[in-house]
């Protein structure tokens, strides 16, 4: 069996990584979010269900990007502290066979 030390990750590679993955959940909670304030708005009075409905729209557009940005920023930040402590202790031990 090959052992494999993961000494250092690219900065911007996790962080595009986990850029586009939160921006996938945030497109995910985004639609669940759209769909409660769809509802909550036709059940809502007049005045209240258009402000709903464009809440749950805005969501859909807005979560993604704010999501994505937190990830790429998260994965940056992560990927920094990695490299950091891996050069204390020497890496990741990954066992591949």
């Amino acid at each position: 069996m090959a052992k494999l030390f993961v000494k250092r990750i690219g900065v911007s590679s996790l962080g595009k990584i986990m850029g586009i993955l939160y921006a996938f959940m945030g497109f995910i909670i985004g639609a669940f979010l759209a769909l409660f304030s769809l509802v909550g708005a036709a059940l809502a009075p007049r005045s209240m269900g258009a402000f709903g409905a464009l809440f749950g729209v805005g969501a859909i557009v807005a979560l993604p990007i704010i999501y994505g940005i937190l990830g790429f920023l998260a994965g940056c930040i992560t990927a920094f502290l990695y490299n950091l402590v891996a050069g204390w202790v020497g890496g990741l031990e990954m066992d591949l066979g």
